[in-house]
Order: structure tokens, then sequence, then C-alpha cells
């Protein structure tokens, strides 16, 4: 930090004001805004204040300001940019969209309401970019399955909350199967259809030496994705990929009825697998994986019912 210096050049050890004011901007975060695609850049370009007209232009200027920023040691957050949130935001705000500022605005709001925003730590937009995408979509994913929960009211016979005791259900699957699952990286998906596009949920658990190592918010949102297909009795699948050193991938699959997950068979689990989900088309395997039939996950509180 630049320091005062008395009438024979010596440092007082007092900063200057340029100095404290470089000092408070290392502690002002930065939000940036990124357009994930061409159909989003396509819809910005409506606007008179947006400069760009080139989205390989636009991508690389972005990525040069995310390392301009990195130099000078600023906390960087990179936002999804959804134009068509934007425009709906600015017509609830009354704000005009062809704004700098309003869509600076907006931008800050996307990470400081836990939208889909990312911290930047250096690495390219070829990895960010993708990365930000996934979050947009886990979070969009839980929020819809959540309101599904959330909108089942109560059981009318013995007055539960269903959406609740839904999740405590699906929480109580979920342990149980990684008690049995041993040691190693599992990585479980689940798929449960609903009234638009299947949800998708994906968790990623480490279990070195009998401990069971979680993401708090990627629980979260998998137990609720599925929970949903718990109280809502849809049939649902569960596969788990396990990798541990010397030793092959091993995959897994349940299939989910009335609350119970029911083990596939190994020739399920291979072609669960090896089927292309839009076309039905045959997969090769891959190789040195492994493909078994889905363990007992054990004892249960038997069928889920309301």
């Amino acid at each position: 930090m630049t320091a005062h210096t008395d009438r024979r050049g010596r440092s007082t050890g007092r900063p200057t004001p340029r100095g404290m004011r470089r000092a408070l901007r290392r502690e002002a975060p930065s939000t940036v805004g990124l357009l994930a695609d061409e159909e989003d850049f396509a819809a910005m370009r409506a606007y008179s204040t947006f400069s760009f007209d080139d989205h390989t232009a636009y991508l690389r200027h972005t990525a040069a300001l995310l390392q301009q920023l990195a130099t000078r040691e600023l906390h960087t957050e990179v936002a999804l940019f959804d134009p068509a949130d934007y425009a709906w935001d600015c017509a609830e705000t009354g704000r005009d969209p062809d704004s700098p500022a309003h869509r600076a605005r907006y931008t800050a709001g996307i990470a400081a309401s836990g939208g889909a925003a990312l911290t930047y730590t250096g690495q390219p937009l070829g990895i960010l970019l993708p990365t930000l995408v996934d979050t947009a979509v886990r979070k969009a994913t839980y929020e819809y399955a959540a309101a599904i929960l959330a909108g089942l009211g109560s059981c009318a016979h013995c007055d539960q909350d269903i959406g609740r005791a839904a999740y405590d259900h699906a929480s109580a699957l979920l342990w149980r199967l990684l008690e049995r699952a041993g040691p190693g990286t599992h990585q479980l998906v689940c798929s449960a259809p609903a009234a638009d596009d299947p949800l998708v949920g994906v968790l990623r658990a480490e279990q070195p030496d009998g401990a069971t190592l979680l993401d708090g918010e990627r629980t979260a949102e998998f137990v609720t994705v599925l929970a949903v297909a718990v109280a809502l009795g849809t049939p649902a699948g569960l596969v788990m990929r396990t990798a541990a050193a010397g030793a092959p991938d091993r995959l897994y699959g349940w299939r989910l009825s009335r609350g119970r997950l029911l083990p596939l068979t190994a020739a399920e689990v291979f072609n669960a697998y090896c089927t292309d989900a839009e076309t039905g088309e045959p997969i090769g395997p891959e190789p040195g994986v492994d493909y078994r039939a889905g363990f007992d996950p054990g004892p249960d509180e038997g069928e889920f019912g309301h």
C-alpha cells in the first residue's frame, strides 16, 4: 500500500488516500453477468445500450474482464444472466430494461438471492460456463420439486404434511443405501417423472474410513427429487456408480415402488446404462466397468402411502 512521505522523502507509514481507496476496492465484491448461449445473446441485442454484436467476441471480452478482476485480487461472482427473467423483472418493477445500471442491479441480485452464480477462481470459460448452466438447472429442478411437495398439503386421514413426510422417507432411503454401499466415491442419480420434464437429482458421496461426506445443499436437492417420486407414487429410477482405488467402477440400480427401493438385475442395470435415453438406441458398454444388480438397501419403514 502506498504511504505518505515527510519533507525528506521518508515514509511516515500512513497510507495515501489513493492507497486507502485501493484497499477498500479489494474488499468490494464484483458480480459479472454471463449470457450462456447465442439465443440469450441475440435477445440482449434488442437493447440499444448493449454494446456487442458478436457472441464470440463478447465471451472473449468477458474472459479478459474476469482475468483483470482476478489480477486485482477482487472477489468476483459470475452469474448466469437470463434475458427473459430480466425482462420480466423490469416489467414487474417498472424499470427500463435498456439501461446498463438496471442490468447491473439485476446481475448483483442474482448472486445475492442465491441464484445461479459461481465464484471466479481463474477457470476458463469453457469450464465455467457449463458449470454455471448446470448450477442453474439444479436450482430450477430443486425449486420445482420443492413447489410440488409444498403443494401436496396434508393427509386427509392423519393430517400429516405429505411433502414433509415424503422428504423424511426419501432421506431415510438415501441413508440406508449409503450405509450398505461401503467405502468409495459414490455418484447417485435419481430420475423421477413430472408433469413437464423428468426431474433429475445428482449427488456425490465420499465414504472414506466409514465416514460419509456429503454436500448439504446438493443432498437437499437430491432428496427433494426422490421425495417427489415417493409422495406421488410415480415410477422412478435410482442408479449408483461406485469408484474405489484398485478396482473397476461398479454400477448398481433400483426402481422405486410405493416408497421402496427394489433392486434391478444386472441385465436391467446394463440396459439402463447402455441405452440412449432420447433415441432408445443401444450404446456400447464402458470398458472396465462392472454392471451389477442393485444390492438390498436393508430393512425399511414399509410402503409410503396417504
